[in-house]
């Protein structure tokens, strides 16, 4: 195992913890597409996940309950991308989480 690898692993794992928020709802959409979406993500995109993970789980839940959206483009456009896959895809597996 290299150094990049156990970097990106470290990686993998803050953002799988950040991403579980608590609320169950967060939890069914986030994890999913973090695990079988966000590696094919550009950098921009990666990066914007990022932070956008680190705000208020009220602000993603109306964003991601399609209540209302981010307003900066970039961030809009990776919500969208969320709630497209949670809409598209069974998400049966996590139920239990």
């Amino acid at each position: 195992m290299n150094e990049q690898q156990t970097v990106d692993e470290i990686d993998r794992k803050r953002l799988y913890w950040h991403s579980r928020r608590g609320m169950w709802e967060l939890d069914l959409l986030l994890i999913p597409f973090l695990e079988h979406r966000f590696d094919a993500l550009d950098d921009a995109d990666k990066q914007t996940y990022r932070e956008l993970i680190a705000e208020e789980d009220q602000d993603l839940f109306v964003w991601l309950m399609r209540r209302d959206w981010p307003q900066e483009p970039q961030r809009r456009r990776v919500v969208q991308m969320i709630v497209d896959y949670a809409e598209t895809t069974g998400n049966d597996q996590y139920r239990t989480l």
